[in-house]
């Protein structure tokens, strides 16, 4: 297998683990799960059930502070894709783009600006967010 293509799954393998702890889960994981679903489609699904498998393992193993686990995890997921790379040479750069949406050195830097005022005033509420907020009331 060359060399790129090795590290490409090494890199690919330790990402997808790490982000599973992160809010870019779901993410990342539907982009993983739809690389498998243009390289071999009969596979998806149980793809996607042992993404979903692995980070429970993942959480567990966090909280007991379980280390070596985190890093079979990672063994496991880079030799998952550096198998599909070696069968399909040709999602290399789909696999590239998924990973690219989570580096943030990959990403063009433009500087914005977001103002948000708000004013709440006797039982009003006020809930603001730049990006994803999820709001649990009982």
């Amino acid at each position: 297998m060359e060399a790129q293509l090795m590290e490409l799954a090494r890199t690919a393998g330790s990402a997808v683990v790490t982000l599973m702890a992160t809010d870019a889960w779901e993410r990342t994981r539907d982009g993983v799960v739809a690389l498998w679903r243009r390289a071999s489609p009969s596979r998806a699904d149980g793809v996607e059930g042992e993404l979903d498998a692995t980070r429970d393992d993942l959480l567990a193993a966090r909280e007991d502070g379980d280390d070596l686990t985190e890093q079979e995890l990672r063994e496991e997921w880079v030799g998952r894709l550096r198998r599909l790379l070696r069968e399909q040479p040709e999602v290399a750069e789909q696999l590239r783009l998924v990973l690219a949406e989570f580096d943030p050195d990959s990403r063009e830097t433009s500087a914005v600006t977001v103002q948000m005022r708000a004013e709440a005033s006797g039982r009003g509420r006020v809930y603001q967010a730049g990006r994803d907020q999820h709001i649990a009331e009982r």
